[in-house]
This record gives structure tokens, sequence and C-alpha cells, in this order.
């Protein structure tokens, strides 16, 4: 009898945390490096992984297999909602840098000066 109400406790105490609290106030969390247009502009081509690091921070994903990659991540969920994500990938060659890739392009790696004006002035509003 006691192992049939410890079951049927462990069962219902998992079916509330499957279906969550009504009103419960969830917060934010965010996660990885925030990266703006404005921090990415100051990438130059030819800069060395310290001087990358010093203006993006830390990699969030460093490749195991390729030293020359790195993967900056910023992530924003509400729970299981995800609420903004953005990428940034640097490559390095030789410890200098040669490509920027991701949704912040900087204009001396190919990215658009009008669509970084235009991303701007839509935050703006």
């Amino acid at each position: 009898m006691r192992i049939l109400l410890i079951a049927l406790a462990i069962t219902l105490i998992s079916a509330c945390s499957a279906v969550g609290f009504p009103g419960v106030y969830r917060i934010d969390v965010e996660q990885g490096n925030i990266i703006t247009q404005e921090i990415a502009d100051q990438l130059q081509p030819g800069m060395s992984k310290r001087q990358v690091r010093f203006i993006l921070g830390t990699p969030l994903v460093e490749d195991t297999f390729n030293r020359d990659r790195w993967d900056y991540v910023y992530t924003r969920r509400n729970g299981l909602d995800v609420l903004a994500e953005e990428r940034l990938t640097v490559t390095f060659k030789d410890d200098s840098l040669v490509d920027v890739s991701g949704d912040y392009t900087p204009a001396a790696f190919g990215g658009s000066p009008e669509a970084e004006t235009s991303q701007d002035a839509g935050a703006a509003s």
C-alpha cells in the first residue's frame, strides 16, 4: 500500500511539472555574448585572436576540431519560448581574422552599410 502511494505521489508531481502552474511568472533568461552591429563593426581584417577576444569576449563555442573558428551565440528565452537568437562566426587563418559571418556582418567583411542602418533604425522605433 505504501509503495502504491509513493508511486501515485511521484506521478502527480511529475505531471504538474510537465503542465506547469497557471499564473507562474517566468523570467527572461539570457545566455551567451551580447553582440550588436556597433560591436561587430569594430572588427577589421587581419586582427589577432587576442584583439577579437577583447572586442567580442570569450566565444561561447570554440570548435575543438577547428581552432580557427569561433562561434558567438546569444539567446534570450522565456521558459521554453525563444525570444531572440543571434549568431556571429569569426574565422582566422594563422592568428589573423579573415572572415566574419552571421546576423551582424561588418562592412569590412562584405556586410552592406544600408542594411546596418536599417537594422539600427528598426531597433530604435
